[in-house]
């Protein structure tokens, strides 16, 4: 019934790693977003836990508008150098200056300052990332590969993630020393990768450019397979998204540890995630990208509801913790996104238009609005529950902290498995849907 697929060539790992390189410093960019700039501009800079939350959870309802604009005209715009290429290099003055700006803010940065330089920085990071993610979806058709592909990309970000967290460690106490190491770091290092990634990687093949219009947006959403992936994904995000905002505050208020254990933590975490990575596509090749990530979700539960058990001084426990659930990280970042790819090839297998930035945009929307969900009430209910960052706090603070920072996230990922039991789209699906747009496009 189907025609024969004919296999894809395999990507070189100096063509993956080229692909990569602009993740490593992007990653960069995400981890002082919501661990370290809310509590530096709200401690250091006096804004207070609730006008910080405010402004980054703007900020990103800000980022959401522009994501499907640029998905839709990287889908829409072609050019000699293809069609996602020309993205990143116009998405980068605005990267380089504002992560100086923002990680590097003089005395009396207030609201203003805060607001307009996070909301140049998402701009640019909206222009380079969802491009890039459809990038990475079309250099290959074939479904393990993809997963290769997320695999080299996402293993890059926690590399840049690892960076992130260890640069503030060199400086001690001086918080916004270290953060302004990073925003550096990202200006040296991000045109680097992305000028090595145009020079070294093929545009990738894609279908001739769509016009995308109302119903082209409608049909997206009645993807099902999509829905189902997004949602579950937005769910994981929050339940992520919760205890990185609250790692530096769980730690040296619930755990009162000094502030040089949180970097440790966050090495150990990370370095996990990354070193878990080939296992989680060894895995994914054998049994399927949605079954692993099931089974990664559930060990990290099982993990992490031990943490409100903990208190003062128990950090080596803590350290255990953190390594355990960063052996699920890998799998957190990588196979999701090759997913991802496989539900536009559904799409375009229905519909015969290719739409990877649309998809990948609607994609970043979820991974911003958990973000923004986790920072825009992890602080107020902070406030509520009456904790306060300058220490003194209650028992039932404490318990409120230990309750958004691990068990909050463990019902998020459960309600996620939920979801992703029944996720339709196999090996054995994939194929005979690359047959279909094999035979119709």
């Amino acid at each position: 019934m189907y025609p024969p697929v004919t296999a894809a060539p395999l990507l070189s790992r100096l063509t993956l790693a080229a692909y990569a390189a602009p993740a490593l410093p992007g990653a960069m960019l995400l981890l002082p977003l919501y661990v370290h700039l809310p509590v530096l501009y709200a401690d250091a800079l006096g804004l207070g836990l609730t006008l910080v939350g405010s402004l980054l959870f703007i900020a990103r309802l800000w980022d959401m508008v522009t994501d499907p604009l640029i998905g839709i005209w990287s889908d829409r715009v072609d050019t000699r150098w293809g069609r996602r290429k020309p993205w990143l290099l116009a998405g980068l003055p605005f990267c380089m200056l504002s992560a100086l700006m923002l990680f590097l803010p003089p005395d009396g940065s207030g609201a203003a300052w805060l607001l307009g330089w996070t909301m140049a920085l998402y701009l640019g990071a909206t222009m380079i990332q969802i491009p890039y993610l459809a990038w990475g979806a079309e250099l290959s058709p074939d479904y393990h590969q993809r997963t290769r592909i997320a695999g080299w990309r996402e293993a890059a970000g926690v590399i840049g993630t690892l960076f992130a967290a260890g640069l503030p460690a060199l400086f001690g106490e001086d918080s916004r020393a270290g953060v302004g190491a990073i925003g550096i770091a990202v200006a040296v290092l991000l045109p680097l990768g992305v000028l090595l990634a145009l020079r070294a990687v093929p545009a990738g093949q894609a279908a001739a450019p769509q016009r995308v219009n109302l119903a082209g947006v409608k049909a997206v959403w009645r993807n099902g397979p999509f829905r189902r992936l997004l949602l579950a994904w937005l769910l994981n995000g929050i339940a992520n998204g919760l205890p990185a905002t609250l790692v530096l505050l769980f730690v040296a208020h619930v755990l009162q540890a000094p502030a040089d254990f949180a970097g440790l933590v966050l090495l150990l975490y990370f370095g996990a995630g990354i070193a878990a990575v080939p296992l989680w596509l060894r895995l994914a090749q054998q049994y399927g990208k949605h079954r692993v990530w099931i089974g990664a979700m559930l060990w990290n539960c099982a993990v992490f509801v031990c943490v409100p058990l903990l208190g003062a001084g128990d950090t080596v426990l803590f350290l255990a913790i953190s390594l355990l659930t960063g052996l699920c990280l890998g799998a957190d970042l990588a196979l999701p996104p090759a997913m991802q790819a496989d539900v536009v090839d559904l799409d375009t297998a229905r519909t015969r238009r290719q739409r990877a930035g649309l998809f990948f945009a609607i994609w970043g929307m979820a991974t911003k609005l958990a973000l923004a969900v986790a920072v825009g009430i992890a602080f107020p209910l902070l406030d509520l529950a009456g904790f306060s960052p300058d220490g003194g706090n209650a028992p039932s603070a404490l318990f409120a902290m230990a309750a958004l920072y691990a068990l909050a996230p463990v019902g998020f990922k459960l309600a996620a498995i939920g979801l992703m039991r029944r996720y339709p789209i196999t090996p054995e699906r994939h194929r005979r849907l690359q047959a279909r747009i094999a035979r119709r496009i």
